[in-house]
Parts: C-alpha cells; structure tokens; sequence
C-alpha cells in the first residue's frame, strides 16, 4: 500500500486568522496553533504531488513548508480564497509543459473567466502558468489512488471534496466548505481512515458547518480519525480540542499526516 503525506498548508476561513483589525482572544494569541491561512492542503504519493485549491496564501505557504513540486492541482470551488494564489503555481511549471487542473465543470469556467490569461491560449504569456482544464465527473487516477470527487451544498454554490481510495479502500476524505454533507456522500466515506471536515465555528452558519453539525456527520460517517478546518477566529484551538472525542482533532497549519 502506498504512503500518502499530507500537509494543512492552511486551515482559516476566508479572511484568515488572526483578522485585520482584530484584538480578540483568538487574534491575539500566541499560540501558532491559532494562526490560520486561507484552506489549502498539500498531498505527497512516491508517484506525485499535488495541491488542492491555492488560496491568497498560497505563496507563503510554499515557502513555509518548502514546497518544491507540483504535478497537478485540485479545486474545490472558486471563492476568492480558495484560488487567488492561482498564479503562484508558476514556479511549478515546467518551460513548455502544462499543469493539470482538476474541478468541476463549472468551476474549471469560472477560472478560466478569472484567469484567461493563462487558460486561452491566445492571451497566454510566456513562463506563466498553463493550465490543462481537466473537468471532474467521476473518479480519476492520481498518484496511485483512485480519486472520487463529492458534490457538497455550499450556499448558492456547489463545492467539490475529494475522496481518495487505493484498491477499493476508503484512504483520505476532504470535505471542506459544506452546509451539509449528503447521504450519498456519507456512505461514500464511511469508515475512511483520515476524515477531514469543515468546522467554521460553534454558532449556525448559512454556508457552512458548524462544529456540532461536524460532529454529527463525523459520528456517522465513522472514520478511523477526523480533523477539522476551516476555522474562524471564534475556535480557540487548545479551547475547542479539549472538547472533542479523542478520534477528532483541530487541524492547523503545518501539520503533518502520514497515513499507509
């Protein structure tokens, strides 16, 4: 079975944590556990590596977990801080080669709108990011896994979580900026050995999951172990983990999964 590393190069909600202007608990903390950039995860396989979304801390990220290759890059959805460190993909480019990039239809439309300079190829610069659009609507092949994209409510919006099997077998699950997780999408993962769940704050919100509502997907999904991101600055991260079953953690930047 192969090794797949996993790195949280970002676990905050979208204005990122500690927030401008801010002097709450959270934004004055000085535990780095506490400082969260915008929602971006980095996956290592023997064959490849890849991203998944390159929000507007992209470019520090990379730099803070030294970062030297990408293969390809997966995208959930199309809000700002999930893709606006888009054009920090350029070192990742190879002169003349392009860059796979995976999403949904939709959201493969939206960047190109966004980034027509490098998805046309009439506007594309040289030594800039050329991307290959490659539209997810059922399971493909990266790195050795086999990977399954999960439409997931997410407003007005559908956000798309990935869910990595090798041989059949459930391996890791990110399913982060979701209202709600569908039954469909629940059987899918169950029993996955890694789970990882947006958990924005303890009160409701319109666009996404809360902590208890998490939770709830969590108890019945049923992973081998489950971690939370996309958190605003109302988590304390020592406050809230204290509070959790033991098989469930707060994510944070820099962390570290190694999972075989």
């Amino acid at each position: 079975m192969p090794k797949l590393r996993v790195t949280f190069l970002g676990t905050g909600t979208s204005q990122g944590v500690p927030r401008i202007g801010c002097d709450c608990e959270v934004c004055s903390s000085v535990d780095p556990r506490d400082t969260r950039t915008r929602c971006s995860i980095y996956i290592e396989t023997p064959q490849s590596s890849w991203v998944v979304d390159t929000g507007a801390d992209f470019r520090t990220q990379c730099l803070r977990e030294k970062v030297r290759r990408v293969d390809a890059v997966l995208y959930t959805h199309t809000h700002a801080d999930h893709v606006m460190g888009f054009d920090d993909l350029r070192p990742f480019c190879r002169s003349g080669e392009v860059l796979p990039v995976y999403g949904s239809e939709t959201t493969l439309a939206q960047l190109a709108d966004v980034f027509s300079f490098a998805f046309r190829p009439a506007t594309r610069i040289s030594g800039y990011v050329h991307p290959e659009a490659r539209p997810v609507s059922g399971e493909f092949s990266l790195g050795g896994f086999e990977i399954t994209p999960l439409e997931l409510p997410h407003g007005r919006t559908v956000s798309t979580g990935y869910l990595l099997r090798y041989q059949g077998e459930p391996f890791f699950a990110y399913l982060t900026d979701c209202k709600t997780v569908p039954a469909e999408v629940e059987k899918a993962v169950a029993g996955v050995r890694h789970l990882v769940i947006d958990a924005l704050r303890a009160r409701p919100h319109p666009t996404h999951l809360s902590t208890s509502e998490a939770l709830e997907v969590i108890a019945r999904v049923q992973p081998g172990k489950a971690w939370l991101t996309h958190l605003c600055h109302e988590h304390r991260h020592s406050d809230i983990e204290a509070t959790l079953p033991e098989t469930v953690r707060v994510a944070y930047d820099g962390l570290v999964l190694e999972v075989d």
